[in-house]
């Protein structure tokens, strides 16, 4: 009876092998790696949260969702919907939509309101 080995974690075969024992592959290119963000500058993420924190503490209401984020080279834009009036059924409430700049570090440089909206409204191409 052979002595026994360590318990190896075995790869299935969708993980590309089937014993564990050779972690690399020779020849064989590391994905890409995404471009590090700079240094004091929040991720997107970071970015949505902050966009939305700081819009409900101007506007004194919560944000419904951030509908869209893009870098810019002074930092980030977001769009935010926010709840205006609060009407039943919930269908017709009205809604805004607001455009938010932030700086690098994530800071409000300023916000508009771009449009307002009843839930219940979609958009249709022109």
């Amino acid at each position: 009876m052979a002595p026994a080995e360590p318990a190896r974690r075995r790869r299935s075969p969708s993980d590309g092998g089937d014993d564990g024992a050779e972690t690399s592959r020779p020849g064989r290119k590391a994905p890409p790696r995404k471009p590090v963000a700079r240094r004091g500058t929040p991720g997107a993420a970071a970015a949505m949260r902050l966009a939305a924190r700081q819009l409900s503490e101007l506007l004194g209401r919560p944000p419904e969702s951030v509908s869209a984020l893009k870098p810019t080279e002074e930092g980030w834009e977001a769009q935010v919907e926010v709840v205006e009036l609060e009407r039943i059924p919930d269908t017709t409430s009205v809604l805004a939509s607001y455009k938010v700049t932030m700086d690098e570090e994530g800071e409000l440089i300023s916000y508009e309101r771009t449009r307002r909206y009843s839930r219940g409204m979609i958009d249709r191409p022109a």
